[in-house]
Formats: C-alpha cells, sequence, structure tokens
C-alpha cells in the first residue's frame, strides 16, 4: 500500500484496476455471470477487511477467489443433497424458505467444521451419523483400533456440537 493513500483509497484503485479482470477470471471458471459477479464482490469485501500492504493485487485476489469458488461449490453440493434428502421423503415436507436457509446455514457450518478435522477423523464420525456403521465396522474399515474410533467420533461430536 502507498504511503500516500490510504487503505480504502488504495482497495479502490486495486478495485477500479482488477476488478473487470477478476469478474472475468470467474466467469471463465463459474460459467456464470451472476455467480461471478457475487464472488468478485465477496472477494473486494474480504480485501478490503484486511489491513494489509498489497504488492501483486491480482495473485491477492486470484487467492482469495479461489477459496470463495471451493466453498461456492461446496455449498452447491450441499445443497443439491438437501433437496435430494427433502425429495426422497415418502410425504411432501412444508420447508418454509426460512427453515431451509437456517437448516442449509447449518450444514454448510457443519461442513466446514468437519474440513478442519483430520481426514481420519471426520471419515470415522461420518461413517457413524451418516452411514449408521458400528465402531467396530469403522475400526476394521480404517485399520485402527475401537478406543481410536471412540477418540474420533468424540473428538468430532465436540466439534460440532460446542463450536463457537
Amino acid at each position: 500500500m502507498s504511503a500516500a493513500l490510504p487503505h480504502n483509497a488504495h482497495i479502490a484503485a486495486i478495485y477500479h484496476a482488477h476488478h473487470h479482470w477478476l469478474q472475468g477470471w470467474l466467469r471463465n471458471r463459474l460459467g456464470s455471470a451472476s455467480d461471478a459477479a457475487d464472488i468478485a464482490h465477496d472477494t473486494f469485501l474480504r480485501v478490503l477487511a484486511r489491513d494489509v500492504v498489497i504488492r501483486e493485487p491480482r495473485a491477492l485476489l486470484t487467492t482469495i477467489a479461489q477459496g470463495m469458488v471451493a466453498n461456492f461449490y461446496r455449498r452447491r453440493d450441499i445443497e443439491l443433497a438437501y433437496e435430494e434428502a427433502l425429495a426422497a421423503w415418502p410425504q411432501p415436507l412444508g420447508v418454509s424458505l426460512e427453515e431451509r436457509a437456517i437448516v442449509l446455514e447449518t450444514l454448510v457450518r457443519i461442513d466446514a467444521l468437519l474440513h478442519t478435522l483430520p481426514a481420519p477423523v471426520r471419515q470415522a464420525f461420518l461413517l457413524s451419523q451418516i452411514d449408521g456403521m458400528a465402531q467396530g465396522e469403522i475400526a476394521e474399515r480404517l485399520g485402527v483400533s475401537l478406543a481410536t474410533v471412540k477418540r474420533y467420533i468424540a473428538k468430532a461430536m465436540l466439534l460440532c456440537c460446542f463450536a463457537d
């Protein structure tokens, strides 16, 4: 950041110089102009929240946007899975838009929390909670002891239940 420019003015200059490029870059990856516009906007909000010297704006924008694209696809997959689960119920569920939004936000949050865990811990938890496997079966599948599976599941459950 230039010493002559305050942070917001510096970000505004970066926005004017690189916003169109970033939106095009995102549109090529997402195939949607509206999704690209949303993610470009959110990318600049994250840049604005940082109070750092930005020497390579496109590198920073690309790094932030790549993470946001990954989150976008993960969220979309969760939404599709939720819609499929609702459609599979024998009788239609009358879920309001507000309830749907709350459930989706909760699922996205749990997914993000679970992705902070090591893969074996996450896998043991999902095999237990989603697939309904017994802990002994999980231990065999993962090649670990029953005590380890119990620790894994307890760790994941604590994270999900007591996260901020």
